[in-house]
C-alpha cells in the first residue's frame, strides 16, 4: 500500500524539531542533575572578607529600608559589610530612607544616561576612590530585594573558593500576587535549581540573572568601575565571563524579589530582556563561536544557547504552518493539497500541544521538587500556576518578534510589595 506524501512543510518543520532538540539536548542532562542533586556542599570558608553591598535605586522608598534591614542582620561580621544606595534621580525620599536605615548613600541626577549599569559604574567609580582597597568583593541586589540570615555566611565559602564571581537562589517575594508574578517565581526558582545548581555539579560555570550576586573587587577595579551598558548588563557580563573563561560560581544563598503584577509591567519588562539578549548576542557572537571552536568552553555554548534568538526557528514554523495552511484554504486546494494542508495543521498544533506539555511539566516538577521554596498562603495558587505558566512562557512568541523590530528603552520597574522577611516565609502576597 502506498505511503501518503509527505509535504515540503512537515520536512520543514522536522528539520527545525531536529535542530532544535539538538541545540538543547544537554538541557535534559542539567535537569537530570538539578532532580538528583538539590545542594551544593561547600567547605566552610577559611576566611571572612570584607563586602560592599551594592543597590541601585530609583523611587524605592517603600522598599529600601526593608532591604538594607536584612542586610544589617546577617549573621556575619557587621564590621565587614557596609551598604551602598546609589539614589538614582528620585523624586521621593529613597535616600532618607536608605540612610535612616544605616546606608552609605550616593545620589545621582544624570537622566541622559539612564539605566542601572550606568548607575553601577557611577558608584563604583566612587566606592573605588573614596574607599581605595578597602572591599574584596561587591554583592548587586536591587532595591525590592530581601536577603535571608546566612546569605552573606553561604556566599563567603564559595567566594573564598576562589571564584570571580558567583550567583546565589533567587526566590519570590510575592508568588500570590498574580498569575502573573506566580510564574515569574517558578521560573527564577527553576533557573536556581536546574540550571545553576546543575551548573555547578558538573563543572561549568553559571550565570547572574538581575541581581542577587557577588563579583570580586579586582573586576571592578580592573574595569575602574563598569562597563556592560547592554539592556541586559548581567548577562552582558554572564556572556564575557563564559567567552573568556571565567568560571561564575552558585551558591545556595536564598534572596527574595520582587516580580510585575500586571501584565503590562512583565510585558515592559521582558521586552526590555529580550532586547538586551538580541544586543548581546549580536556583539559577542563571533566571540562565541571562537571560545566554542578554538577553546572548546562549553559554558560559551551554554550563554549562546541561552541568548541566541533560537525561538525565532519555532516561531518562523510557526509562521510557515499558518501561512500555508491560509493560503492552501484560500485556493481551495490549488496551491496544497487537502493531505498537506491536513499535514500542516497537524504540526501546527501537535507544536503548540507539545510546548504547553513542556512547560507544564517543567513547572510541575519545579513546584514538587522546590515545594519548601513557594511562599503562599493560598496554595491554591499552586495548582492554577501549573496551567498558567505554559501560557506565561507562550506570550515570549510575541516579545520576541517585537524587541527583534521595535526599539527598546531602559524603563524602571515600579516596587511597592513592602514586606519583611518574616512575612515572605509566613506566605506574604
Amino acid at each position: 500500500m502506498p505511503q501518503p506524501e509527505i509535504a515540503p512543510i512537515s520536512v520543514l518543520n522536522i528539520i527545525i524539531m531536529v535542530l532544535f532538540s539538538l541545540c538543547f539536548l544537554y538541557q535534559v542532562v542539567f535537569c537530570v542533575v538539578g532532580l538528583l542533586s538539590n545542594k551544593n556542599t561547600l567547605p566552610p570558608a577559611k576566611k571572612l572578607h570584607r563586602y560592599a553591598f551594592f543597590i541601585a535605586a530609583h523611587n524605592e522608598a517603600s522598599v529600601i529600608a526593608n532591604l538594607v534591614a536584612s542586610i544589617k542582620a546577617q549573621n556575619y561580621p557587621a564590621e565587614l559589610i557596609d551598604v551602598f544606595v546609589v539614589a538614582d534621580a528620585c523624586t521621593d525620599n529613597t535616600a532618607e530612607a536608605a540612610r535612616q536605615a544605616g546606608a552609605i548613600v550616593y545620589e545621582r541626577n544624570d537622566l541622559a544616561r539612564k539605566g542601572k549599569s550606568w548607575v553601577m559604574d557611577y558608584g563604583f567609580k566612587r566606592i573605588l576612590k573614596e574607599y581605595p582597597n578597602r572591599y574584596e568583593g561587591y554583592f548587586i541586589f536591587d532595591a525590592d530585594n530581601l536577603v535571608s540570615p546566612d546569605y552573606t555566611r553561604i556566599m563567603n565559602d564559595a567566594f573564598d573558593q576562589g571564584y570571580e564571581a558567583v550567583t546565589s537562589y533567587r526566590n519570590s517575594k510575592n508568588f500570590g500576587s498574580s498569575w502573573i508574578s506566580a510564574a515569574y517565581a517558578t521560573w527564577f526558582i527553576r533557573e536556581a535549581r536546574f540550571l545553576n545548581n546543575a551548573r555547578m555539579c558538573c563543572g561549568t560555570s553559571c550565570a547572574v540573572s538581575g541581581s542577587g550576586y557577588l563579583i570580586s573587587a579586582r573586576i571592578v577595579e580592573g574595569m575602574q568601575g563598569w562597563r556592560f551598558h547592554t539592556l541586559t548588563e548581567d548577562i552582558q557580563f554572564s556572556s564575557f565571563c563564559a567567552i573568556h573563561g571565567i568560571r561564575i560560581a552558585y551558591a545556595p544563598a536564598e534572596f527574595f524579589d520582587e516580580q510585575p503584577v500586571t501584565f503590562k509591567a512583565s510585558w515592559r519588562q521582558r521586552m526590555r530582556w529580550t532586547k538586551g539578549f538580541y544586543q548581546v548576542f549580536f556583539t559577542y557572537k563571533a566571540h562565541f563561536l571562537k571560545s566554542i571552536v578554538y577553546f572548546h568552553r562549553f559554558a560559551a555554548y551554554d550563554l549562546l544557547m541561552t541568548i541566541a534568538p533560537a525561538s525565532l526557528l519555532t516561531i518562523a514554523s510557526l509562521i510557515a504552518n499558518g501561512v500555508f495552511l491560509v493560503v492552501g484554504r484560500i485556493s481551495h486546494g490549488f496551491l496544497a493539497t487537502p493531505l498537506e494542508m491536513e499535514q500542516c495543521a497537524s504540526s501546527l498544533l501537535s507544536t503548540l500541544v507539545a510546548f504547553y506539555v513542556l512547560f507544564f511539566w517543567m513547572g510541575l516538577l519545579t513546584t514538587v521538587v522546590e515545594f519548601r521554596h513557594f511562599h503562599v498562603t493560598q496554595k491554591w495558587r499552586l495548582i492554577t500556576n501549573l496551567f498558567t505558566f505554559p501560557l506565561f512562557m507562550f506570550t515570549y512568541i510575541p516579545i520576541t518578534v517585537a524587541a527583534l523590530f521595535l526599539k527598546v528603552d531602559w524603563v524602571p520597574t515600579p516596587h511597592s510589595v513592602s514586606v519583611t522577611l518574616d512575612e515572605v516565609i509566613d506566605g506574604a502576597r
